[in-house]
């Protein structure tokens, strides 16, 4: 039929600050042409200033950012275009919240050994949370829970393979082969 819209996917690559998921996700939307955005550009400029201190947001300053997030995939969705968001999504209740945007949400959640992810945060440089919050979030991070569809990826493996991984355990389409960017 014409003018039949073919179903948005929507995919949010979670974690803890460090764990890659800015260069899975855009591996993500390299490969399979879907919409990409790194959450944290959605910061007010207030959560940026209190990351930068080394204070961790609480849910009160999370909440309206989250709400753009999903009100970003929404709009997205309503234009027929799919996205992938780089998010930490480190709540059930931050999930929950992404999952009211558009009509589905996967979660890819990057997952691993502390140490993995301390050694990543010491060696990036022009990002905003220091490594000494990666505490607080580990403290923060809740599983995904037995009703949640989340696929988890091990945070030891290549961005490559991470992409890869990604791509295949959600079945998304791709424009370019994996790895050819």
């Amino acid at each position: 039929m014409t003018g039949e819209r073919r179903p948005t996917r929507h995919v949010v690559v979670m974690g803890v600050s460090g764990a890659g998921k800015t260069t899975v996700a855009r591996g993500i939307s390299e490969a399979t042409g879907l919409l990409f955005a790194e959450a944290d550009e959605f910061h007010p400029a207030e959560n940026v200033a209190r990351m930068r201190a080394g204070v961790p947001l609480d849910d009160a300053a999370r909440l309206p950012w989250l709400r753009e997030l999903a009100g970003w995939m929404a709009a997205r969705a309503a234009e027929g275009r799919s996205t992938v968001l780089a998010c930490s999504a480190l709540r059930r209740s931050y999930r929950d919240v992404l999952r009211q945007g558009p009509p589905t949400v996967d979660f890819v959640h990057l997952d691993g050994p502390a140490e993995v992810i301390r050694d990543r945060m010491a060696r990036r440089t022009g990002h905003f949370m220091p490594a000494s919050l990666l505490e607080s979030q580990l403290a923060t991070l809740e599983p995904a829970e037995p009703d949640e569809p989340v696929l988890v990826l091990d945070v030891s493996l290549s961005p490559e393979q991470l992409v890869a991984a990604a791509v295949d355990g959600l079945d998304l389409p791709t424009v370019s082969p994996v790895g050819e960017r």
